[in-house]
This record gives structure tokens, C-alpha cells and sequence, in this order.
């Protein structure tokens, strides 16, 4: 998938995304009201964050995807990465808010308040959610394997923490219906349990962007197979001062390799080319390769 259809697939994949999210945003609210459940509403405005980062996806990948120029060397993959952080910040401000929501409404029944049952529109309201996003969940993973993106797949685990708000606000919604008055403190208990899943989804994904604003490496794993791939071009006996980092959906990737010293300079610049070309088919046309060469110690 070269760079242009990998910008088409992201784009693509987050506008299904979006107007998704906008039906569900509408279908939830009105569930809310109408149902009378603060679960639901706090599920509704997880919603809403799910659509600012809808927005905020498409913005960042279109200047992510932009070409390298004067000022950027090495491209504006940059972009997405900083788009993953604000994803990461909304989706940890919406875990915040529901668990502030939740602990607030169990207070009030563990005082005696007598909390108003939900209607069962809320409960088909969460059920349909939790069935929808799932699904965006799992074509947006999808397309965030295919095309590398950082943020497709920040925002499908975003997708993925709104199908688990979804599944405690059926939960609690279900058990505050059928179980009586007394079990109605489980539509804000249960609030507050799936926030915390939510907040730790959130600071997984700023740590994995932040990590990567850094310039943290690519995983052991991916530098052994860097390592590996250059080390089978016929006549390279050692790999050494690997040097790696992640740039957007693509990587950099900067390396010494040994030839014997009798190669004439054509000869060595073409074993260069050949670990570079099958570095960029293994890891993508805009993989970053820098190769010194050097020759073998005696």
C-alpha cells in the first residue's frame, strides 16, 4: 500500500467512523433524557469526545501525510503523533468525567437518596452501542495495521473504550431495571468501574506517543529483525550502531554495516541499496534508511 492509498484508507476508515459516532452521539443523548440514566448520559458525552477525535484524525493525518520539504526533513509524520496525545488527553478528561459522575450519584444512594429507575429505552440504547463500536473498533484496528497509523489506531482503541463504557452502562442499566430499587446504585457504580478501564487505555496511549516524541526506539524484536535482514546481504560480516525511532506511521532507521575493504565504491553503494530497498519493502516506501559503510577489521 503505497502513501497516497494508505492517506485514502485513513481518511476513509474515520469518516465511517464519524458518522457512526455522530448517530450513536444523538441516539444516546435521547436515551438519556428520555431514560432518565446518568450512566447514559455519561456514555452519550463519551460519545462526543469519540467525534472530537474524529475531527481531530483527520486534521492531523492530512498534515501528517504532507511531503518532506525544506524545513522538515524527514516529513511531517509528527503530526499524527501529536494528535495521538490529544486523543490520549480527551479520552482520559472523558474517563475523569464519568467517574466523577458515577462516584457522585453512588454518594447520594449510599445517603439515602433514592435514585429514579432507568427507562429501557437506555438500556436498548447501550446495547446498540456497545454492538456498534465494537464493529468500529474492529475495522478501524483493521485499517491501522494496514496502513501503520499510530492514531487509526489510537482512535480504534478509542472505539474499543466506548464499547467497555457501553458494556458497564448495560450492565448497570440492566441491573438497576430488573433487579429492584435497591440495586439502582449499580447504573453509577458501574460508571465508575468502567472509567478507570477507560483511563488506563488513555494513559497507555499518551505514554506510547509520548515515548515516541522522545525518540524512544522500535521494540527489540524490530531492531533483531533490522539486524537480521541487513546482516543476510552477501558480504556484510557485522551490524552495529543501529539507531532507530518511530516518525508517524513511518520509522527511521540509521545503521553500520561491514564490507570487505577490497570493494570498489560501486560495489559497496550497492549493497547499501539493496539492505535499503529491502528494508523499505519490509517496513514501507517512506522508511527512512541511513547506511554507513565501513570496511572489515583485520
Amino acid at each position: 500500500m503505497n502513501e497516497k492509498e494508505s492517506d485514502s484508507r485513513v481518511v476513509r476508515v474515520t469518516l465511517q467512523g464519524t458518522l457512526l459516532n455522530i448517530l450513536l452521539m444523538v441516539l444516546k443523548f435521547v436515551a438519556a433524557i428520555i431514560g432518565n440514566s446518568a450512566a447514559m448520559l455519561a456514555d452519550a458525552v463519551h460519545s462526543l469526545s469519540d467525534l472530537l477525535t474524529d475531527i481531530i484524525v483527520l486534521i492531523f493525518v492530512k498534515m501528517g501525510g504532507r511531503p518532506k520539504d525544506k524545513g522538515h526533513d524527514y516529513g511531517h509524520g509528527k503530526f499524527e503523533t501529536l494528535c495521538t496525545v490529544i486523543i490520549g488527553l480527551l479520552l482520559l478528561f472523558g474517563g475523569l468525567m464519568i467517574c466523577c459522575q458515577g462516584v457522585w450519584q453512588s454518594l447520594r444512594a449510599f445517603q439515602g437518596a433514592v435514585l429514579e429507575r432507568p427507562g429501557y429505552i437506555a438500556l436498548v440504547a447501550a446495547i446498540v452501542s456497545m454492538v456498534v463500536k465494537e464493529w468500529c473498533y474492529r475495522f478501524t484496528i483493521r485499517a491501522a495495521r494496514d496502513t501503520h497509523s499510530l492514531a487509526v489506531a489510537t482512535n480504534a482503541w478509542h472505539h474499543r473504550s466506548d464499547a467497555l463504557s457501553s458494556l458497564g452502562t448495560t450492565i448497570g442499566i440492566g441491573g438497576a431495571i430488573l433487579l429492584g430499587e435497591r440495586w439502582r446504585i449499580l447504573d453509577p457504580l458501574t460508571a465508575v468501574i468502567v472509567s478507570f478501564f477507560i483511563m488506563r487505555v488513555a494513559f497507555i496511549l499518551i505514554r506510547k506517543a509520548v515515548n515516541e516524541l522522545l525518540e524512544a526506539s522500535l521494540p527489540d524484536e524490530m531492531e533483531d529483525e533490522i539486524r537480521q535482514i541487513a546482516g543476510m546481504e552477501e558480504g556484510v560480516t557485522d551490524v552495529h550502531h543501529l539507531q532507530t525511532r518511530r516518525i508517524g506511521r513511518g520509522i527511521a532507521i540509521e545503521l553500520h554495516v561491514r564490507v570487505p575493504g577490497e570493494l570498489s565504491v560501486t560495489h559497496a553503494h550497492d549493497h547499501a541499496t539493496n539492505i535499503e530497498n529491502k528494508l523499505k519493502e519490509k517496513y514501507g516506501e517512506n522508511t527512512h534508511v541511513g547506511i554507513h559503510i565501513e570496511p572489515i577489521k583485520e
